[in-house]
Order: structure tokens, then sequence, then C-alpha cells
């Protein structure tokens, strides 16, 4: 199976064509599956992401960012205790349960920041985080090339293999220390995730305040679309599942990649019309 979702659902009016911004029930008539980062900022309550359970069709399934304190991004601040971590944890786990009991949660998306490189201690915080979130499904994106170094890397796979965590594919510019490099290796045999950011270097490494604006901005070609194909026919000898997400918006493009992609491969995501009661 393969499914094909997009960062976020307001960012997209090319998805219908049309200029708006878009709602969860416009955006899930199209779509099977959306990430969402609101979690990463602030856990949202349960009763809040029960109305994005209910503004979508059965079938639909989220992926949602970890919080920045379980991904650690804090620690070269302040430092996290140990009681902040299972707090977080804690209300990240009671904030999951309305996709859970709905079989709507695709996976938990651990993006770690650039200086989570690779240690016996961060080894040892990935055994922790399938400690405490037992049976749910954990899926890690690194940002240290320290991951994939030669020599190492396979033992890296195989660590992730043992520990039932998905290993994020990563698509974007990688050039010295800023990026990884594309490693498209299946550690969990029921799902492969693709996170594809672009390929623009200089706005990858865009300081200042308008950074977001010029990290994403990219249009993959219809050659590097057929890549991405190559790649997904390949992960699909390995995983009952494929989803390959489009973070290459800063200039409004995931939408018309994603949607070339679909055509490309040749598949459809059957009835995903919308609710008839939109919560938003």
């Amino acid at each position: 199976m393969i499914t094909i979702g997009l960062t976020t659902w307001t960012e997209h009016p090319s998805l219908l064509g049309g200029t708006d911004k878009l709602t969860l029930t416009e955006y899930s008539g199209v779509l099977p599956v959306v990430e969402v980062d609101t979690p990463f900022y602030g856990i949202p309550k349960p009763s809040t992401v029960a109305k994005w359970q209910k503004a979508v069709p059965a079938k639909f399934q989220f992926i949602l960012k970890a919080n920045q304190t379980m991904t650690l991004h804090d620690t070269l601040e302040d430092g996290i205790s140990m009681d902040a971590l299972k707090t977080a944890y804690r209300e990240y786990r009671a904030m999951l349960k309305p996709l859970t009991q709905h079989d709507q949660l695709k996976a938990i998306l651990f993006q770690f920041p650039p200086f989570f490189e690779r240690s016996t201690r961060n080894f040892h915080y990935l055994q922790r985080i399938v400690q405490w979130l037992p049976g749910l499904p954990i899926a890690v994106e690194f940002r240290n090339q320290s991951w994939y170094e030669p020599g190492v890397k396979d033992s890296v796979f195989d660590f992730l293999k043992d520990l039932g965590i998905v290993h994020v594919v990563v698509d974007e510019p990688h050039a010295m220390n800023d990026g990884v490099s594309f490693e498209p290796v299946v550690t969990n045999p029921d799902l492969a995730i693709m996170r594809l950011h672009g390929r623009n270097q200089a706005g990858w490494s865009a300081k200042g305040k308008d950074w977001r604006s010029q990290r994403t901005l990219y249009r993959y070609s219809d050659a590097e679309l057929a890549e991405f194909k190559t790649t997904v026919d390949q992960l699909q000898t390995q995983a009952k599942e494929i989803c390959v997400i489009f973070n290459n918006n800063s200039g409004g493009d995931a939408a018309g990649n994603a949607l070339a992609l679909k055509a490309l491969l040749g598949i459809s995501f059957g009835d995903l019309g919308p609710q008839q009661l939109d919560l938003f």
C-alpha cells in the first residue's frame, strides 16, 4: 500500500484548485494522511484531537510530531529534567487516545534536532521512547549525519529494527555538516516513511528572520519524482505501507508534487469523501 500526504492541511489551497485555506475536512477528501506539527509546540488537549478525528473519514490517519521536550530540543539551553520528560510523555499519551481508539494514528514522528548525534546516551534514549510509548507506532528522523557514517549506519538500522522503530527516509539538501544523506532503508516491516523537504541548498542554510520562507522553497521536477517512484517501488518489497510526506511548501509546491507523484504511481485512495459536519 502507498499513501501520500502533506505537512498541515490549511496551507495547500491548490489541492482543490483554489486560493483559500483548506479545512481538515476538505483536505481529507483528497489525501489519506496528514502530518501535524502542532504537538511539537504544545501538546493539545484530547478534546482538540477528537475534533480532528471527527472531521475526517474513518480510514484517514495522522502523523503527529513529538513534543519538543520529547525530542530534547531544549537540552542545550536549560536542560530537561526527568520529571519534565515523564510529564510530557504522560500528557502526550493522553492526547493520542481519540486517534488510537479509532486506528487513526499512523505514527508519532520524532524529528530530532541537528545536535542529536550518534552516541551511547542517545541510543539509550531511543530505547526509552519505546518503553514510554508502549505499543505505539514510532518514527525517527535524524538530522545529524553521524547516524549514517560508513561502517556504522548498518548497525544503526539494525538497532532500529530491534526496537520496531520506523526509520524516516529523508530527502533534503546535504552538504558538509548541514543535512543528512538519502538512505532508503526499511526498519519496520509494517511502515516506511519518506519525508521530502526539497533540495534548495541555499534556502536550507538560510539565516535571519525569513528563514522559514526559504528553507523548503523547492519544486521537484518530473525527473526527480520519477526517482522517488523508483524508490517507492523498491521499498514496497520490504514494507506493507510506504507513506510519502511532502514538506517542500515554502512556495506552495507540495500539493502539486504530491498529486503528480500519485498520478505517476497510478494509485487512488478510494472513498475519501468529506464528512457531513465540518467541525472547523
